[in-house]
């Protein structure tokens, strides 16, 4: 299995990011922000409900105010174990009280919020109703780097997820491809990561032949012949945070187109790749890795934005993507995954996760970026 020797983050971690959240709310002319269960509150708290239900559970951050966590009673003795708690203070509401009602005297009744992405509408319009002079924005749009910036203790852990993920790589290419469902080497993909460490598999793309040629093509029980390109994508989460990684295999010897396009690829990845250092737009990214593609004659076939951030999710800002001038910041990971679609015939993708630091960038997937045989 590969680990992490990342120490376990304390309530003074999450102290820091609630802190950090909340004058960030103030400086985005937000009142503050209102977290819902879902990974913004794992990040900020350690706390993870075992589900969202109908019952309220919020995290409300100000500048100048203390974190409060309202949860429902019944989940009350859960939220005090999680790890942030310490830093925070929970109030509880029962079965039968109104728990808008509840939250509302801790709100700024005119105040605009930045508003967890997944929270349930029920919950929003329910802070509407009792608060009518409020508005709210999503997290996404109001705070879209919140988390993107990592500290050393979430580098590491990103770095053990993709050595996961690149181990699941080496021991993927050495089984049988021709002959075999296309599920059945997802379902390959999906043991070798849970016995790499990861908790969590997000997706397991296993694109053969034809099928390549759709980037987030839904395994199914295409039989994998002599002769195809294979575009494995897959990754999930280890220790709380994501890893995600795509690799294009052959089965038998590729032509000589296979081959090209396979190297455009690779060349376009590297550019991408080359641009990463700090002060540079995100949309420089893209435009790097897209440039070989278009040089080479293959631009209408490269069909998605060159890459997406990851971190306790494993698709968050920020984007590689055309119109995105938010600058690269040390700390920032991403993916950079260019990729060439021919419909009907084969698809090819290459795909690391790269972290920005001082001087560029440091990937972390660390397998072969040469097109691999397999049998």
């Amino acid at each position: 299995m590969t680990g992490s020797t990342a120490a376990p983050f304390t309530a003074d971690d999450y102290r820091a990011r609630m802190e950090r959240a909340a004058h960030a709310a103030a400086d985005a002319g937000l009142a503050g922000l209102l977290v819902a269960p879902g990974p913004d509150l794992v990040w900020l708290t350690g706390y993870a409900p075992t589900a969202a239900t109908e019952r309220l559970t919020l995290l409300v951050l100000a500048a100048g105010q203390d974190p409060v966590l309202v949860v429902p009673t019944l989940e009350a003795p859960d939220a005090a174990k999680a790890t942030g708690a310490p830093a925070l203070t929970v109030r509880d509401w029962t079965d039968g009280k109104d728990p808008y009602a509840a939250t509302a005297g801790i709100l700024d009744a005119s105040g605009r919020f930045g508003i967890s992405d997944n929270a349930w509408a029920m919950h929003l319009l329910g802070l509407q109703k009792v608060l009518p002079g409020t508005s709210y924005a999503s997290l996404t749009d109001a705070l879209p780097m919140l988390r993107a910036v990592k500290d050393a203790a979430e580098l590491e852990l990103l770095a053990a997820a993709g050595a996961a993920a690149d181990a699941t790589f080496e021991e993927i290419r050495n089984v049988p491809f021709a002959g075999r469902r296309e599920s059945e080497i997802a379902l390959d993909l999906s043991r070798l990561l849970r016995q790499h460490g990861h908790a969590v598999v997000d997706f397991t793309i296993v694109g053969s032949g034809p099928n390549g040629a759709n980037p987030h093509h839904e395994v199914g029980d295409r039989v994998i012949e002599r002769g195809d390109m294979v575009v494995l994508d897959f990754g999930g989460l280890k220790d709380g945070y994501g890893s995600d990684t795509t690799r294009t295999v052959h089965v038998g010897e590729p032509t000589d187109e296979e081959r090209a396009v396979h190297d455009i690829v690779r060349a376009a990845q590297e550019a991408g790749f080359r641009a990463v250092r700090p002060g540079v737009a995100c949309q420089e990214v893209d435009r790097a890795a897209r440039k070989v593609i278009e040089d080479a004659g293959y631009g209408p076939y490269f069909i998605h934005r060159t890459g997406h951030g990851i971190g306790v999710t494993t698709h968050e800002p920020p984007y590689m993507i055309e119109g995105e001038q938010q600058t690269l910041v040390p700390g920032m990971c991403f993916s950079i995954e260019p990729g060439i679609y021919l419909p009907g015939r084969f698809g090819v993708r290459i795909e690391d996760i790269v972290a920005v630091t001082e001087e560029g960038g440091r990937r972390l997937n660390d397998t072969t970026r040469e097109m691999v045989i397999v049998d």
